[in-house]
């Protein structure tokens, strides 16, 4: 139990989000939690729990979201957003809609980081503000192709945190690109190797212990550092 600390957890309706939320509600957290549309968050309600409504992608919604909230502190700020395609998963960059492009890049690189410019001051000194990125975002590592729109997506936002946190080099709060696995949900498909309840405990154990430790981290759910 971790009991007084509190997170606000954007993108939490369902998947690795609403898993995050019960996860942390569950070691004795405080939990701010956002949906776009009426979701199971509300079936956790009576516990720790405020559930606020946000489409991240209308920055207009999210300034309003920063204004209810103020006066608010949060321990961690973490934002949870993925999309795939809205056609072909498959779909090379050669063969993707420029519409379909622009929707994924937006979804998992410009609107998380908006966020994070936006509600920012939420999190003090002593905070951890992350996002949800993936494996798929390694330059490095990727030898063998595939998903490659997503895959630019997750680099994007990689390098997006990258460019905050130089621009914030004297900031002494912890930032975590986190990568969770291949994990079964709806982005992740049926054939993804982990469960939710296989991945987001460590998840949630490595934001935990990253806590206090400051700069910019890449780290899977095992808490170990994932090539850039």
């Amino acid at each position: 139990m971790t009991a007084g600390k509190s997170a606000l957890i954007i993108g939490a309706s369902r998947g690795l989000g609403y898993a995050l939320a019960a996860e942390f509600l569950s070691r004795g957290w405080q939990v701010a939690a956002t949906e776009r549309t009426p979701s199971a968050l509300h079936e956790l309600t009576g516990r720790d729990l405020v559930v606020e409504t946000v489409d991240i992608a209308v920055p207009e919604q999210v300034a309003a979201l920063r204004e209810r909230l103020a006066g608010s502190a949060f321990d961690l700020l973490f934002v949870n957003a993925g999309t795939n395609y809205t056609t072909d998963p498959s779909a090379t960059f050669a063969d993707v809609s420029t519409e379909d492009f622009a929707q994924v890049m937006v979804t998992n690189a410009l609107s998380p980081m908006r966020v994070v410019e936006t509600l920012q001051d939420l999190v003090p000194a002593t905070g951890t503000i992350g996002v949800m990125s993936s494996g798929q975002g390694s330059v490095t590592d990727n030898t063998n192709g595939g998903f490659e729109v997503y895959r630019a997506s997750k680099s994007a936002l990689n390098q997006l945190m990258r460019s905050f946190a130089a621009r914030h080099a004297a900031d002494p709060r912890t930032l975590l690109l986190m990568a969770p696995g291949w994990v079964k949900t709806d982005l992740g498909g049926p054939g993804a190797r982990l469960t939710i309840d296989e991945s987001i405990p460590g998840v949630a154990d490595t934001i935990e212990a990253w806590t206090g430790k400051g700069g910019l981290h890449y780290l899977d759910r095992q808490g170990q550092t994932v090539n850039w």
